[in-house]
């Protein structure tokens, strides 16, 4: 290839490609018969054709490397959202941004029905703060238009120098005109395992995306909760994987191992014999046969979604939330010469029913939407005293015991579960209920 370029260099774009055009007549001719129509010769003649008219008739002088730099690019992005070429720059940022390290916004983002649009902001993050939300369409940055951008080239300009500030222009769905957002960019340092105790023996551990040490730190969590529970087992545990834009494969593998004593966990199809792969789980699980409830949405998406189908299919959990993602396609990275590299989709992802995630996302065993309960809170708020002509208290000493003046500070920026965050709350009650069930099965 290397030899080739240089020829190319010195030929001229047309000249270049005609080279190429005898190579490839030679290499058929040698060919057997049934392989013959793998090249197509009069595209590539074409395609030699437009290059060099680019080269000598655009209005601006664009160099022969640049042309077929952009060739590739349009050639990678037109077959899926998720494939694409990465230069050397582009490909290092990938490479920090899975160890967990890296400077930008803190969102993850995708292409939807030629959209660029967000895939979920994560936790802790500038994005996050500033109040982006799954599903926004990000319709330009610092006042350029995305319509015509790749992937690639919107991640690259939304990166930058922490402490500058980059604008966003958001259309979402329910708001009647676009929303603008100034956003600074920061060093993105992300831990993407938390955790804490909603009640006695029931834990909580948020998975925000899956890097190369998320198992490792989920494991912690699942320490850390069992000490906190005066080191008895867990009676249940809620894992969150809201708006978790995936990550490492290995990562989600792992974490349904963790729970799982034995079956497949998700399964690929492609059409290299590489591309084709099953995993399956290990012999352990680290709550014992406790019940799990897992939260999910429309920002959990690829890893996330193996480890919910996972243990969906298996009946170790009840998935709660709403319909996830549907990015079900494997990417894999391959180096090249140059220092960059070729993201390319080469398989999909299947759960252990066979259930395909692509396009189709993961479909919650019970659905809950976020509500805001401050929306409908007066129609828990009736009671004897909202009734006309209600008797009084009588002991004047017993009034307003309740009154935010007698609240200490920590009561009031604690608000309850439900107000906080509906779908946990929700999961947790149905947490109680799987465990009532367990204890009542196991007699």
């Amino acid at each position: 290839m290397t030899t080739w370029i240089r020829k190319a260099s010195n030929l001229g774009i047309a000249a270049f490609f005609g080279f190429a055009i005898a190579i490839a007549i030679n290499a058929m001719a040698e060919r057997p018969a049934e392989t013959s129509g793998d090249i197509p010769l009069e595209q590539l003649r074409t395609y030699s054709d437009v290059l060099d008219r680019v080269r000598s008739d655009y209005v601006d002088d664009i160099s022969e490397g640049e042309l077929i730099e952009n060739s590739i690019r349009g050639m990678i992005s037109e077959l899926d959202p998720h494939s694409g070429y990465l230069d050397d720059e582009e490909f290092k940022s990938l490479r920090e941004s899975t160890s967990g390290e890296f400077g930008g916004l803190g969102i993850q983002v995708g292409m939807k029905d030629g959209v660029l649009t967000v895939i979920a902001p994560i936790d802790d993050t500038p994005a996050k703060r500033a109040g982006l939300e799954a599903g926004d369409k990000i319709i330009r940055i610092d006042g350029e238009l995305t319509q015509d951008m790749d992937l690639e080239e919107a991640v690259k300009i939304m990166r930058g120098k922490p402490g500058t500030d980059i604008d966003l222009t958001i259309a979402r769905e329910g708001e009647k005109k676009p929303l603008e957002f100034t956003i600074t960019r920061a060093v993105i340092k992300t831990e993407s395992v938390r955790s804490e105790m909603l009640e006695p023996g029931l834990g909580y551990i948020r998975v925000s995306q899956f890097q190369s040490r998320t198992v490792e730190q989920m494991h912690d969590a699942l320490d850390t909760l069992v000490e906190e529970n005066d080191n008895e087992a867990l009676k249940g545990l809620v894992l969150d994987l809201r708006n978790n834009p995936g990550g490492v494969l290995d990562g989600s593998v792992e974490m349904v191992d963790a729970f799982l004593e034995e079956g497949q966990i998700v399964y690929t199809k492609g059409r290299v014999a590489d591309a084709k792969m099953s995993f399956e789980a290990s012999s352990g699980d680290r709550l014992d046969g406790a019940p799990m409830v897992v939260l999910v949405n429309g920002g959990s998406a690829s890893a996330s979604e193996i480890v919910a189908g996972a243990l969906q299919d298996s009946g170790r959990a009840l998935v709660i939330g709403e319909k996830t993602f549907g990015k079900g396609s494997v990417q894999s990275i391959m180096p090249l010469a140059n220092g960059g590299a070729l993201r390319l989709t080469t398989a999909r992802y299947y759960t252990p029913s066979g259930r395909s995630i692509q396009a189709e996302g993961i479909k919650p065993d019970v659905t809950v939407h976020q509500l805001k309960v401050s929306d409908i809170e007066e129609v828990f708020s009736i009671s004897e005293a909202s009734l006309a002509g209600h008797l009084t208290n009588g002991d004047s000493d017993m009034m307003d015991t309740d009154s935010p003046s007698e609240r200490g500070e920590d009561d009031e920026e604690r608000e309850p579960l439900v107000i906080r965050d509906y779908q946990l709350y929700e999961a947790l009650n149905m947490l109680k209920g799987m465990v009532i069930v367990s204890k009542n099965t196991r007699r």
